[in-house]
């Protein structure tokens, strides 16, 4: 690990709305960066909490896994207040633009992208199926992944909505995420981390299960 560069977390709570429903939702948040600069992945309904984490660390990126509203509803108004771009696949304009009509995001992250942060590099990994243009986050050098809503402790991303596909999650999560080193750990963007080697073995049942 670089040194100084490290992970931090914080859980904002809020509301996932699609396809007419409406649920409460609690979202991870996750700052990579050192004492100097860093990059928020997912910035989750509580910007003045997210700006907070942060502190007075200069922010380079806003990185959306993907443009369910529970991960982009904070991201314009965090980038208003510290001027860091926002960054989202552009698969998942379609779904951006139903949370934010009058804001787009201010670059693309395309497949095999490197952001650099604090001497760390993260390369995005293009993981559709939950949505179109799903990404997650590959560090290795802080052994760690940023799977988003892609896979979680236990399973992967829901895909009984709009925009999703389960074929096509299991593919994600198959050939780009669990090809990764066992031990890396998997910060998700609900609930608990999980690591590779543990969600590995699962894959069979879940398609055995059409999860």
């Amino acid at each position: 690990m670089t040194a100084g560069a490290r992970i931090g977390h914080l859980v904002t709570s809020g509301q996932f709305s699609l396809d007419g429903g409406t649920w409460d939702v609690d979202n991870n948040v996750w700052i990579v960066g050192d004492d100097h600069e860093a990059i928020v992945i997912d910035a989750a309904h509580d910007a003045d909490a997210i700006a907070e984490a942060v502190g007075d660390r200069r922010l380079t990126a806003i990185i959306c896994t993907h443009a369910h509203n529970d991960h982009i509803d904070a991201a314009p108004a965090l980038a208003a207040r510290t001027g860091a771009p926002i960054l989202l696949h552009g698969d998942d304009l379609p779904l951006w633009k139903q949370t934010h009509p009058d804001r787009m995001p201010d670059g693309e992250l395309a497949d095999g992208q490197v952001v650099t942060v604090a001497g760390i590099e993260l390369t995005v990994l293009h993981t559709p199926g939950h949505a179109p243009g799903a990404v997650c986050l590959h560090a290795p050098a802080l052994t760690a992944l940023f799977s988003g809503d892609t896979l979680f402790a236990g399973g992967p991303g829901a895909t009984g909505r709009s925009y999703s596909d389960f074929p096509t999650i299991v593919a994600s999560i198959r050939d780009r995420l669990l090809t990764l080193p066992g031990e890396t750990v998997v910060h998700t963007g609900h609930g608990e981390t999980t690591t590779v080697s543990a969600e590995a073995p699962q894959l069979g049942e879940w398609v055995d299960r059409g999860y």
